[in-house]
């Protein structure tokens, strides 16, 4: 079986068929699936969805069992939890519904951690990190792409002398670098690469 595309996220099953991993979906199984949406809802309150996955969480006064369903809780709303409550050994603690959410100062609400400024996140050097609420992607590098190649996705150079996306002078020469490129007047022109006399 040999997937041209590759599967991102699965397995290569026949030609060009891809048997994805759960919690993702797609032709090539590079898009994550929002469990969120499918019916029956995987959730009886609120649902978060996840890079692959999905984290339950209730509504305030309600607190979380262990099969996903929200069970009502005078403690929980005592305390006024943001996302709904947990009882470890009789002490009540707020929830986040995410490992990139961390509780406020209040105890209740929960706040973003950017894993990208405290370092947490893992991009590999041609990528980098993009922040979101609750977590973080690594997205390509500025003057490099996404590309399925030799059986992996990599982030390669964009050559912008191909692409036409320099801004090289009409009177110069475009020459691609690593992530970027270079502007030379041609002969008998002076100037930046950019402007040409």
């Amino acid at each position: 079986a040999i997937c041209g595309h590759g599967c991102k996220y699965g397995e290569c099953t026949g030609p060009n068929k891809c048997k994805c991993f759960p919690g993702f979906t797609g032709k090539t199984c590079n898009q994550d699936l929002n469990e969120c949406g499918l019916k029956p809802r995987p959730c009886e309150h609120r649902c978060m969805n996840t890079h692959g996955s999905y984290k339950c969480y209730c509504l305030n006064g309600y607190m979380l069992m262990p099969d996903g369903t929200c069970a009502s809780s005078r403690t929980c709303a005592m305390v006024n939890c943001q996302y709904g409550c947990e009882e470890v050994k009789g002490e009540v603690q707020c929830l986040c519904p995410s490992g990139g959410l961390q509780l406020g100062p209040n105890g209740r609400t929960c706040i973003d951690i950017d894993e990208c400024s405290t370092g947490k996140a893992v991009c590999s050097y041609n990528r980098r990190c993009v922040n979101t609420f609750g977590s973080y992607y690594c997205k390509c590098q500025l003057g490099y792409e996404l590309k399925y190649i030799s059986g992996r996705y990599d982030c390669v150079d964009v050559n912008e002398c191909v692409t036409n996306t320099h801004r090289c002078n009409l009177h110069a020469e475009c020459l691609n670098t690593e992530g970027s490129f270079k502007c030379k007047c041609k002969q008998g022109y002076r100037g930046s690469g950019f402007d040409c006399a």
